[in-house]
């Protein structure tokens, strides 16, 4: 990254968050793009909630297994961008290596994580889903997962590589980023009790 400066109208990370705080903007949904303040969709509905719900148990299921690692959900702000500072609030991200309770300090993420997980919505818009994945590729997280549940496919994007989508009949590996990882593509849409749309490999 380069040592120029933002401009006086531009904030960085640290002023986002403390600006985040003000119990004046307790409400308020936003993300820092370019020292910027900008607004984000409403709260997303109740399948978006339980397509994130499945992901993540997927992802917690395969760090339990291997006994290491952690995630943050909710929209935990990363930084994926100094100077001037960008802020994103993703759905799930993945780190491999777990961290002590004295490693692990206030603000938003600043380290680099294996996945990063989006769910699409109805309202989300291409270009922004698109500079999002861009954002996260430059900063060098090198695995990125866009699950559609309308179209019910999966995109797996890696830095300096076509993407590549997965329906549901493909199984979902961890492109040598996530150690042992496979999933059908399927069973990221399938909610306890119901039957699977395709058959069983």
């Amino acid at each position: 990254m380069g040592t120029e400066t933002a401009g006086p109208s531009k904030l960085t990370a640290e002023e986002f968050l403390e600006w985040a705080a003000r119990p004046e903007n307790a409400e308020r949904r936003c993300e820092l793009e370019n020292g910027e303040i900008i607004n984000v969709p409403p709260p997303k509905q109740l399948l978006h909630g339980i397509y994130c719900w499945l992901v993540t148990k997927i992802l917690t299921e395969y760090i339990l297994r291997r006994g290491t690692g952690y995630m943050c959900i909710n929209d935990t702000g990363i930084i994926v961008q100094r100077n001037p500072d960008t802020v994103r609030g993703a759905d799930a991200i993945l780190f491999l290596q777990a961290k002590t309770q004295g490693q692990i300090k206030p603000g938003y993420i600043e380290d680099i994580p294996n996945l990063i997980v989006e769910v699409l919505s109805p309202e989300d818009r291409p270009g922004k889903t698109n500079r999002r994945i861009e954002q996260y590729l430059r900063r060098g997280i090198p695995l990125v997962w866009v699950i559609d549940p309308e179209e019910r496919i999966v995109t797996v994007y890696k830095p300096n590589e076509f993407h590549k989508v997965l329906d549901e009949t493909d199984q979902l590996t961890g492109n040598g980023v996530l150690p042992e990882f496979s999933c059908r593509v399927a069973d990221l849409f399938i909610i306890p009790g119901q039957q699977s749309a395709t058959p069983n490999p």
